[in-house]
């Protein structure tokens, strides 16, 4: 599928900016801006109205750049796609920071804004916390390390290996793990990992230079170190790095044992002395692996049958997505790797990019994904969609959404995509993957923490470290002649390039779908209704708001973490 913008419904009409319009002229946005900065504002009337029209252009201007950044990942060898999204990043950019910064400075210092409601808490919190960290000489600075992501994205997006005489992308390769034959699995497990080990120095220097980018951004701001200065980007106002470590800990002590007794469980049935990377997704029994779909058509057509089980409104949301072609599901050279879903802010409509093999795996992510898109859905209809929905949903509650559909889902794989006995071979893999993804959650986040405030540390103590989270964390897999690889296994991670500090939000979130997840299983309607419910409200209430109004604790230390480490357990019969 490709991705054709112009052809997508408007169905919400403009009534601030012309007809036609290009954002990525600056002589254009400019003046609309400079309408906005010399509007007079004397009531409640004409600030909400000022609102409303700021929303606008936020929103279309905020569009342009994911329009050319799905154009771009989607063939990130494509000089011209290339050259469309570094334009706004490298040339609109670094003019209109500014000038957005002295909006919210304008609306900060209106008189009317004493008589707005109390539902306008979070748009004022978030227009305060921009303002105190704006600093113009950090405009420049977050361009270039823009440019340093997009740089590690298109590395990424180039690897492919040569296999049984076909060019392979990564992601093609990882479907051999999954084969019942070892030395398969050793074989291309070893030649993806040779070809990311090509690319380690200059992903190192990468990095390199985004730390000393990001250090001095926090500098400029009046921060320590960038760890501080990102909970605030982060708008983390209501929890700490100290409620981060109390997370960590917990998963050490009631998931790490889990994770190893697993493991150990999978040694004997798969009757080797060590257990290796390359065992780790194997069938334990021999059994092959399991195939859900051969074309992407067919996954969505199954996982529209899913939606239906589920509720008509995803049903027919999903169908929407696949008939307006905002999907691009299958993995191919030159394509950026991983998926994300995207919401374009003006036509209130979101984009899935995916990557797609044929793995069971795929199953989970396509459900990830949707639960992102659905919850765009959820909120096209509120007043100040730049405000409240998409990129302005706090992450930690953006997640729920997606990682409670893959649970959600999954309770009806034996509906659409498996007889009964496949269905709970998929659901034992996605509840293992969980018990695993939490321990490389706290490994993710807490080399985060570490990288950014020892941030003159050298490449030798940066691997050390790794090594020493990995041993906290990790399971119980042999490395043994591998050294080097596990060294550089961080790199795997495209949050840690791309997107600094975000990653524990994906902890907090799984917390928070295992929660809507054990009320669907006890309460189908209860539980589908309270996840609607959350997420219709978007980014309009704090983060404890959002939580409760999903009939969940905003709480992710050990009373929690014990409690599904439990649920867990017992599932597993582990």
């Amino acid at each position: 599928m490709s991705f054709d913008y112009s052809r997508l419904p408007r169905e919400y009409p403009r009534h601030f900016l012309p007809p036609r319009v290009d954002l990525s002229d600056w002589k254009q946005l400019d003046s609309l801006i400079r309408e906005l900065e010399n509007r007079e504002i004397e009531s409640k009337v004409e600030l909400e109205k000022w609102l409303q029209d700021e929303s606008e252009l936020g929103s279309a201007y905020f569009e342009e750049f994911s329009v050319r950044y799905i154009r771009m990942t989607c063939q990130t060898e494509d000089p011209d796609r290339e050259k469309a999204y570094l334009h706004l990043v490298e040339d609109i950019q670094p003019k209109a920071k500014p000038r957005f910064f002295a909006l919210d400075r304008k609306f900060l210092r209106s008189t009317a804004r004493e008589q707005l409601s109390p539902d306008y808490f979070v748009l004022i919190r978030r227009r305060e916390n921009n303002v105190s960290l704006f600093r113009q000489e950090n405009v420049e600075l977050e361009k270039e390390a823009a440019k340093l992501e997009q740089r590690s994205q298109k590395i990424a997006g180039a690897r492919t290996v040569n296999y049984d005489g076909q060019e392979r992308t990564l992601q093609q390769m990882a479907q051999y793990q999954e084969n019942v034959n070892r030395n398969l699995r050793f074989e291309t497990w070893r030649l993806s990992e040779q070809r990311r080990l090509k690319d380690r120095e200059i992903m190192d220097q990468i990095y390199d230079e985004l730390i000393s980018l990001r250090q001095r951004i926090a500098k400029n701001a009046g921060f320590d170190n960038y760890r501080d200065y990102a909970f605030r980007r982060r708008e983390r106002f209501d929890y700490s790095p100290q409620d981060c470590f109390q997370f960590h800990q917990a998963v050490e002590e009631h998931v790490v044992p889990l994770v190893r007794r697993s493991q150990e469980e999978r040694r004997e049935r798969l009757h080797v002395d060590e257990l290796r990377p390359w065992d780790l997704l194997v069938d334990p029994e021999g059994l092959p692996a399991l195939h859900p779909f051969r074309t992407s058509l067919e996954l969505m057509q199954k996982c529209e049958r899913i939606y239906g089980r589920l509720d008509s409104d995803f049903q027919k949301d999903f169908h929407r997505i696949v008939e307006l072609g905002l999907i691009d599901p299958d993995s191919r050279p030159g394509k950026a790797p991983g998926g994300y879903c995207v919401g374009l802010s003006e036509i209130r409509l979101p984009f899935i990019f995916l990557n797609l093999v044929g793995r069971d795996e795929d199953v989970r992510t396509i459900l990830h994904e949707s639960g992102h898109a659905f919850h765009t859905f959820a909120t096209r209809d509120k007043d100040l969609p730049f405000e409240y929905c998409g990129e302005n949903v706090p992450s930690e509650f953006a997640e729920v959404a997606s990682m409670s559909m893959e649970l959600l889902g999954g309770e009806h794989l034996d509906e659409t995509f498996y007889n009964h006995e496949d269905a709970a071979r998929s659901k034992q893999r996605h509840l293992e993957e969980i018990v695993r993804l939490l321990p490389w959650i706290a490994t993710i986040d807490a080399f985060q923490h570490w990288i950014y405030t020892n941030p003159n540390h050298t490449h030798e103590q940066r691997e050390e470290f790794w090594l020493k989270l990995r041993a906290r964390f990790g399971g119980i897999e042999s490395w043994d002649g591998y050294e080097d690889m596990q060294c550089s296994f961080w790199q795997h991670q495209g949050h840690l390039f791309s997107a600094p500090f975000y990653y524990i939000e994906y902890g907090i979130a799984q917390l928070g779908a295992l929660g809507i997840w054990t009320h669907y299983k006890r309460d189908h309607q209860g539980g589908v209704q309270a996840y609607k419910r959350a997420l219709a409200l978007g980014g309009s209430k704090p983060l404890p708001q959002l939580f409760a109004a999903a009939d969940l604790p905003f709480n992710f230390g050990s009373d929690i973490v014990r409690k599904y480490a439990h649920e867990l357990r017992a599932e597993l019969n582990l």
